[in-house]
């Protein structure tokens, strides 16, 4: 359910309200979301869910190099390069644009699931929400 990268970790499905946090999974090179009080367990998200950060979300350039601090408190999660199996999917959506890896997020931030997206009504909507699946 979460990004390939954490596919040997031991995850659930986000919900209405959780209280998320931002961290590093042990045994793996990838940041993404954890219970607030479960910081074992990965939370995954669906493409289309909208989180609330505590404050400015701060993360990694591209590079790797340098903090970037976006001034927006609100996301909506989606993936991209889905058509590239070896890479990060799982990014965050901002209102300007911006579009953050979740592996690129500062550790230690903190952040509530607002909605998750609607059902779909379509055969079209709901291969647009899967999330990518296990690669071989």
């Amino acid at each position: 359910m979460c990004d390939y990268s954490l596919l040997h970790i031991q995850s659930r499905a986000a919900q209405v309200g959780d209280r998320l946090v931002s961290t590093s999974f042990q045994n793996t090179i990838s940041r993404g979301f954890a219970a607030a009080g479960d910081l074992n367990t990965a939370v995954c998200l669906l493409p289309g869910t909208e989180i609330a950060f505590d404050g400015a979300v701060e993360h990694e350039n591209h590079l790797g190099s340098a903090i970037v601090r976006q001034p927006a408190t609100v996301a909506r999660f989606r993936q991209v390069d889905t058509a590239n199996p070896y890479v990060h999917h799982d990014a965050l959506e901002f209102p300007d644009g911006a579009i953050v890896l979740l592996t690129k997020l500062l550790q230690g931030q903190h952040a509530t699931v607002l909605q998750l997206p609607a059902a779909p009504r379509s055969a079209q909507e709901a291969d647009e929400q899967k999330r990518v699946e296990t690669v071989a």
